[in-house]
């Protein structure tokens, strides 16, 4: 059984950091594909960052995010994590890690096999 499980969020001022942490059982690996994803309230669940498993130039961040958060993973703890810095109510939602075992990575979250129950992330101006 495979499930996934996010923690590190909380509440914090903009401008402020948080590092989410996403821990996996039931996988030899993190594999083919890990990725964040959040949704705010009333709207659709984004994806804000994706690895692929050789985790070697395998990053990607949507255009909202791109420089201020950075997705990594330790494969010896099966961990995935995103370090968010420079944070501003608009990335206020809740944050899920998913993961896809196949066929890479993807910006779609119809794409992903497994996900957590999420972690809120409210960020106050």
């Amino acid at each position: 059984l495979v499930q996934l499980e996010e923690s590190g969020g909380g509440s914090v001022q903009a401008g402020g950091s948080l590092r989410l942490s996403c821990s996996a059982s039931g996988l030899d690996y993190l594999r083919d594909c890990m990725a964040w994803f959040r949704q705010a309230p009333g709207k659709e669940r984004e994806a804000v960052a994706t690895m692929h498993s050789n985790g070697a130039g395998g990053t990607g961040y949507s255009h909202s995010v791109k420089g201020r958060f950075s997705i990594s993973k330790d494969n010896a703890k099966n961990t995935g994590y995103l370090q968010m810095d420079r944070l501003n109510p608009q990335d206020t939602a809740m944050y899920y890690c998913a993961i896809r075992l196949y066929s890479g990575c993807s910006w779609s979250k119809g794409d992903f096999d497994y996900w957590g129950q999420g972690t809120q992330v409210t960020v106050s101006a």
